[in-house]
Formats: structure tokens, C-alpha cells, sequence
């Protein structure tokens, strides 16, 4: 085989080796048996393809943002890889580039540092933010905390704090420390103010408790004395509504105890009741009869005439008794207007004969003819006269007399 210049930037010999062209020289880069000086000559131009698209990826990383670190690291080794590369292709443009990119690492490092500070910066405050949410709750005043709303927001603020620990950029081990123990103490006083509060509220709950089943006691002790045993349960019941709350569950079994040993004494009054309301049914229509008589007195003008009568109706009212119960106000207020009829003819009859009254107004009355007729006289001498405004005085003054002295009856 002879020697063969294949490309610019390498060659195979006749032995088979092929030679990377460098500016220092040919260096052999190793043989591919068994083939054509072309075939040899492009495997290892392949290899060089591997090495251009590395040096490539990394520049987009670069570009991209990746860590200043991360690209230096690799730059250093592959640099080291291009400089005995096994390769056939324009390795000193690779090394240039490398280069560059050494150079552009140092000003991606001076970024980074300034934007990873900012970052820092923002998480801390981002983490104090959720610290002083945290203090506030806990400077809530336990006896007015809502205390399922305070817990669950307690557990959100935790989750954010570690979802910010696990996604958010590293603060200083410090401050982290410091925020930390911010945290932990509004959480732990939160906690010993949720446990006082509930241990507070169960003392208070037991003794609504022992006070509530004593009135249960008592009420039930009631059901020997059956509808007798009421008043006394209303007064249980007034002591039930001042004793206070123990959580519903337990105040709603208490108080259906308690409601059961009053429904026994009120079912007793409730079977007295209707076998009451069958005896009476007799008396309600023996009023509703003696109400049609007694409303007649409605447009009675003679007051003693009418008094009479009331006495007769009220007398056998008496006599015929109870009526059933839901009966009651509607035969009574009908009584009791009738009632009021009568007094008003009593009334109104007393106002015009009392003496001191009758005195002032017949007084009154006098007083009145004696201006009528003087007004009469003068309204005479004005109509024989021209003065229209002098007997329209006149008029209007007589007329005005004669109007107080029909309002005194006179």
C-alpha cells in the first residue's frame, strides 16, 4: 500500500496506521485492519465527530446557564482528551474552542455568584415570610382562635416550609438555622396554647356534664308526679338552658334524656287535657249560645239596661264553667268586648254628671250664650253697614261659639 494523502488533517500509510496532521507534526492515531485506506481514514474521522459534537453540547451549556462549575470541570477534561485524541480532523480548532470556553467560564462563574446571591437573598426572605405567618398565629389570643382553622393553616405553613427547603435555592446554613428556630418556637407555642385551650374546655365540658346529668336526675325522679311534676321540670328546664355547653354530640344524647322524663309528665297532662276538653265540649256551646245574647249589648245606648243584662249573662257564664283549651281566648276576648261596651256607656254617662264637670261646662255654656248673643248683635249692626270684612268677622266668631258650645252637649 502505498502512502496516501487522503485530507487536509490526516492520512494512512501503506502499512495501514493512520496519522492525525498536527502543527507539531503527524501523530499516528491507530490502525483499522482489514480495510480500504477511505474506510480507515473515516473511522477515525468519525471519532473526531464524536469530540467537535462534545465540545459543541458543552457550549450550548454554557450558553444555556449550567453551572460554572460543572462546565469548567468539563472543559478540563476534555481538553485533556483532545490533546491525545485518537482522532482525525482539525483538533486545534477543537483546542481553541475549549479555550474559549475556559475564558467565558470565569465571567459565567461572576454571574452565577451575583444571581445565585439574589436567589439566596429572595429564599430567606420567602422563608421569613412563612417564619412570620408562623408568629402571627401564634400571637393570636387562644380563647378567640378558631382552632380547626389555625391547625390546618399550621400544617400548610409546615408543608410550604419544606416544599421551599426541597425546591428553593440553599440559604446560609445560619440564617436557615436561625429561621428554623423561629419557626419551631411559634409551632411549640401554638401547640402548648391548643392544648391548654382544649384542656381548659374539657374541665369546662365535665362539669356542664355533671351538672346536666344531675337535672336529668331530677327530672326523671319528676314522673311519679305526672302533669303535678310540669312546673317543677320548667324550672329544670330554666337551670338546663343556664348550663352552659359540652359538645354537641354529648349535649345532644343528654338532652334527649332530659327532653324523654318531661315528655312523660307532659303526655300525662296531655291525655288530663283531651279528656278535659270532651267534658267541657258541653260548656263551650252553652257560651258560644250565651255570646249571641250578650253581643246584642253591643248597640245598646241604655246603660242601666244594659249593665242589667251583662250581670245576667255574667252570672250564668260563671255558672256553665271551663271551656276545652284552644276555645278559651276566642270565647273570652268575645266576653270581653262586650264587657267593654258596657263600661264605656257607664263610663261616658259619669263623665257628663259629674258635678265638678257639669259645673265647669254649664260655667262654660253660660259664658258661650252670652258671647252669641253679642256676636249676633254685632254681626246685625255690620250687615246694616258696608263693611264686608267687619261681617265676615263677625260671622266667623258666632259661628265658631256656636260650634264649642254643641261640643259641650249644650
Amino acid at each position: 500500500m502505498t502512502t496516501t494523502d487522503q485530507q487536509p488533517w490526516g492520512r494512512v500509510d501503506e502499512s495501514g496506521t493512520v496519522f492525525v496532521r498536527e502543527a507539531s507534526g503527524e501523530r499516528a492515531v491507530g490502525q483499522y485492519p482489514d480495510a480500504t485506506p477511505e474506510e480507515a481514514l473515516a473511522y477515525f474521522e468519525r471519532k473526531y465527530v464524536e469530540l467537535n459534537g462534545q465540545v459543541t453540547l458543552l457550549e450550548q451549556r454554557a450558553k444555556g446557564g449550567a453551572p460554572a462549575a460543572d462546565i469548567a470541570k468539563s472543559v478540563s477534561h476534555l481538553a485533556k482528551t483532545v490533546a491525545t485524541a485518537n482522532a482525525v480532523g482539525n483538533l486545534a480548532a477543537l483546542v481553541e474552542r475549549l479555550g474559549a470556553l475556559g475564558g467565558a467560564v470565569s465571567e459565567l462563574t461572576e454571574q452565577q455568584g451575583a444571581e445565585s446571591k439574589a436567589a439566596a437573598v429572595a429564599a430567606v426572605a420567602e422563608r421569613a415570610a412563612i417564619v412570620e405567618e408562623a408568629e402571627a398565629l401564634a400571637a393570636e389570643d387562644p380563647a378567640k382562635t378558631q382552632w380547626k382553622q389555625t391547625s390546618a393553616a399550621l400544617d400548610a405553613l409546615f408543608a410550604k416550609w419544606q416544599a421551599h427547603q426541597h425546591d428553593a435555592p440553599r440559604i446560609p446554613k445560619g440564617e436557615a438555622n436561625e429561621l428554623w428556630k423561629r419557626f419551631r418556637a411559634a409551632r411549640t407555642t401554638i401547640e402548648q396554647n391548643r392544648k391548654a385551650f382544649f384542656a381548659e374546655l374539657d374541665t369546662a365540658h365535665k362539669d356542664v356534664r355533671n351538672r346536666k346529668q344531675q337535672l336529668i336526675e331530677q327530672a326523671e325522679a319528676l314522673a311519679p308526679k305526672g302533669a303535678d311534676g310540669i312546673p317543677a321540670y320548667r324550672t329544670l328546664l330554666d337551670e338546663w338552658k343556664l348550663a352552659g355547653r359540652s359538645g354537641k354530640k354529648q349535649d345532644d344524647a343528654m338532652w334527649a334524656k332530659f327532653k324523654a322524663a318531661g315528655d312523660v309528665l307532659y303526655s300525662v297532662k296531655s291525655e288530663i287535657d283531651a279528656q278535659d276538653d270532651e267534658e267541657f265540649a258541653g260548656n263551650l256551646v252553652e257560651k258560644l249560645a250565651l255570646l249571641t245574647e250578650a253581643e246584642a249589648l253591643l248597640t245598646e245606648t241604655d246603660r242601666t239596661k244594659a249593665r242589667s243584662a251583662l250581670s245576667s249573662v255574667q252570672r250564668r257564664w260563671d255558672a256553665i264553667g271551663k271551656v276545652p283549651r284552644d276555645s278559651v281566648k276566642l270565647v273570652e276576648d268575645r266576653m270581653r268586648k262586650v264587657e267593654a261596651a258596657v263600661r264605656k256607656l257607664d263610663d261616658d254617662h259619669w263623665a257628663r254628671n259629674n258635678p265638678e264637670t257639669k259645673a265647669r261646662t254649664e260655667g262654660l255654656a253660660g259664658q258661650l250664650h252670652d258671647a252669641i248673643a253679642k256676636l249676633e248683635a254685632e254681626l246685625a249692626a255690620a250687615e246694616a253697614g258696608t263693611d264686608a270684612r267687619a261681617i265676615k268677622d263677625a260671622r266667623e266668631a258666632l259661628e265658631a261659639r256656636k260650634a264649642w258650645l254643641k261640643a259641650i252637649g249644650q
